[in-house]
């Protein structure tokens, strides 16, 4: 086995170009399990931990775009100040794993794996995120819808690296919420970001963990924009916001498998999505914008 030890971009592209077969490994909280439970055989790798340039972040005051880093862990996502950036993602993160698994776990992880089940891809299909990639002789940009394909299927070439994503700051709420077996440390078996976009005047929500990739609801999202006013005034009923669940529930796909049954999910998100939605309504009119919970 040859490990290779990157401390740049172009020395892990070089790389893959050396070693086409090579494995990526940034945090491994994914890889590792595959290799443990021996449904993955790894014989070249290329460790990431050591590029800084993957472990930072940018936020663009003119453009009010936020650049992260693939490698960017969790753990610092759910912190100030780059949770105040992104109070969604932050929300995200805090439900992943242990704080050992989000120290390593990163968004760069989360997209090369890509299940449905993975906590950050709602909310970046929510705020209609844009993927980096660079190989050794090219660099490219996929929107988040595009990027994600069928289970555990991405777009990325065997020679290209994830390097950042990019995602826009808005003005209006925006929230994050899972079920699982458990309270803690537990993979999702529905979840649900709904971002509001105050200026903008639109609703969007995504879903993880119900069909074989990250889903938008479009048909509810149309619909609720024509029931209520979306910009800064947003006001939605009890009865609204069950409706727009009931809605967004139908466009899901899931399944039965050993973390819950395709009936429950689908009452699961329902009940997500109904309960953000009244959150962002409270959140316009306690006048919090800003706060991260």
């Amino acid at each position: 086995m040859t490990v290779i030890n990157a401390t740049s971009v172009l020395e892990v592209v070089n790389a893959l170009r050396d070693y086409p077969d090579a494995r990526l490994i940034q945090g491994g909280t994914d890889m590792m399990v595959e290799v443990n439970l021996n449904r993955a055989r790894v014989n070249d790798v290329i460790s990431l931990r050591r590029v800084a340039e993957l472990r930072r972040w940018h936020l663009d005051p003119d453009t009010a775009l936020l650049r992260i880093g693939a490698g960017v862990p969790f753990a610092e996502m759910e912190r100030a100040p780059l949770s105040l950036h992104a109070p969604a993602l932050a929300q995200a993160a805090r439900t992943v794993g242990s704080p050992q698994i989000r120290a390593a776990g990163s968004l760069g992880g989360n997209l090369g794996t890509c299940s449905p089940a993975g906590d950050g891809l709602p909310v970046l299909s929510a705020l209609d995120a844009v993927v980096h990639l660079r190989s050794a002789t090219t660099e490219r940009d996929v929107s988040i819808h595009d990027f994600m394909v069928g289970v555990k299927r991405n777009l990325k070439q065997p020679d290209e690296v994830i390097v950042a994503v990019t995602v826009p700051v808005l003005q209006g709420f925006s929230g994050y919420a899972k079920v699982g077996s458990r309270n803690a440390m537990v993979i999702s078996a529905a979840s649900a970001c709904l971002v509001h976009d105050a200026v903008g005047g639109t609703i969007r929500l995504a879903f993880g963990a119900v069909a074989p990739t990250v889903v938008r609801a479009r048909r509810a999202e149309a619909w609720l924009g024509k029931q209520s006013d979306l910009q800064a005034s947003l006001t939605v009923s009890p009865a609204l916001a069950r409706e727009f669940g009931q809605r967004a529930a139908q466009e899901c796909s899931p399944i039965d498998d050993h973390r819950s049954t395709a009936l429950y999910r689908r009452h699961a998100v329902a009940v997500l999505a109904e309960r953000l939605l009244l959150r962002a309504n409270e959140f316009l009119g306690s006048d919090s914008r800003g706060s991260d919970e």
